[in-house]
């Protein structure tokens, strides 16, 4: 499969990278890359490199059918679903080090899987040449380390984050939620509601990261059954944590509850500095 889009005048291209167990929040991302462009395509990959444990890889949720249905009721155009040799047909040589981005949250935690994402999203990049690619803000992270990717690159593709979709109650839909149980399913916007917390504190005025840390995790830690692995706050850009809040920042989290990891992350904006009215200025 190749395309090229309007760089060579022909139609626009959107791609979205997925790897399958479609749901709403992917859905999202169709809408948007339908609106977008001319050529939608979807593939749908679960990606072996990404990975950090066997069993993780081996519980994935792979609903290939459902997952092309939903792309043929949202007038997706193409469907790309490589086997694993078709995008590894031999050992890689070459792999992408994503460097300093990864060294904090879900990088510090899953050793190799930024790795895996930079690779297989380049590779994906070469084979559908879109003009666009659309990756959803719930991986804050992942989504910092494809705009650098393409930038210190030179790709000639345009990245759009688009909006996390939620439930109800404030859970970022993600595929890994089917696995949960019920009363782990009640327990899981926790994290949600810690991050809240954190905005909060941030929009109030807030800025130690130190306080700010402490009434979120708070939150984590006085419900059963749920286990704390990050709560950070970061520059949006680096994804460095920072221990003054003098900017807008990305609070950011990731929780197991029961077996299954979930992440989520809230953009948060300090209040705004008042204008010097007087002229003096810092005198």
């Amino acid at each position: 499969m190749e395309m090229a889009g309007a760089r060579d005048g022909g139609p626009r291209v959107g791609l979205v990278p997925t790897m399958g167990a479609l749901h709403a929040g992917h859905r999202r991302l169709i809408d948007v890359a339908r609106a977008e462009c001319d050529v939608v395509v979807v593939s749908i990959f679960v990606n072996p490199a990404q990975f950090d444990r066997e069993d993780d890889l081996l519980k994935y949720p792979r609903t290939l059918e459902s997952d092309i249905q939903l792309c043929a009721s949202s007038g997706v155009d193409v469907v790309f679903t490589p086997p694993t040799g078709e995008m590894y047909p031999a050992p890689l040589n070459c792999t992408i080090d994503v460097g300093r981005i990864a060294d904090h949250l879900c990088g510090s935690h899953r050793p190799g899987h930024f790795r895996g994402v930079a690779t297989v999203v380049m590779k994906l990049l070469q084979i559908a040449q879109p003009d666009r690619a659309y990756f959803g803000q719930k991986d804050a992270q992942q989504l910092a380390v494809i705009r650098h990717l393409v930038s210190d690159l030179n790709v000639p593709v345009e990245i759009v984050g688009v909006p996390t979709v939620r439930e109800a109650d404030g859970l970022a839909i993600s595929s890994r939620n089917q696995r949960m149980g019920p009363e782990e399913r009640r327990a899981a916007p926790v994290l949600y509601e810690a991050l809240e917390v954190a905005r909060q504190q941030i929009t109030s005025g807030v800025t130690s990261v130190a306080q700010i840390r402490e009434a979120a995790t708070g939150i984590i830690e006085q419900r059963p059954g749920v286990k704390l692995e990050y709560l950070e706050i970061v520059d949006p850009g680096e994804m460095h944590p920072v221990e003054h809040v003098e900017h807008p920042v990305i609070a950011a989290g990731a929780i197991w509850v029961g077996s299954t990891r979930l992440i989520d992350n809230l953009l948060c904006a300090p209040p705004p500095v008042a204008p010097d009215l007087t002229g003096k200025g810092g005198s």
